[in-house]
């Protein structure tokens, strides 16, 4: 059987959140993940990505860019994404 399972470290333990079908004393193999640790982080290139930051670094639009791109759009963004929510039906 091959399951994952969610539990808590708590004393030095770990308190699974939920039963599992065992019998009294059968030894299995556990392996512990943190899951706060991202996932896809072992498909991710992070040469490319430190390669990016390093030929983006000081591009950050400045908050004037920002004010002068966002001036002219007409209208407001919350009543547009209603207008196109109400239309699907």
């Amino acid at each position: 059987m091959v399951k994952t399972l969610s539990a808590v470290y708590e004393n030095g333990m770990l308190r699974l959140l939920e039963p599992l079908a065992l019998a009294e004393h059968q030894q299995v193999t556990v392996t512990v993940t943190d899951s706060s640790a991202d996932r896809a982080d072992p498909w991710i290139d992070h040469d490319y990505v430190a390669s990016l930051e390093t030929r983006l670094e000081g591009t950050e639009p400045t908050q004037e860019e920002l004010v002068a791109a966002f001036s002219n759009v007409v209208g407001n963004l919350s009543d547009d994404i209603r207008a196109q929510r109400d239309s699907r039906g």
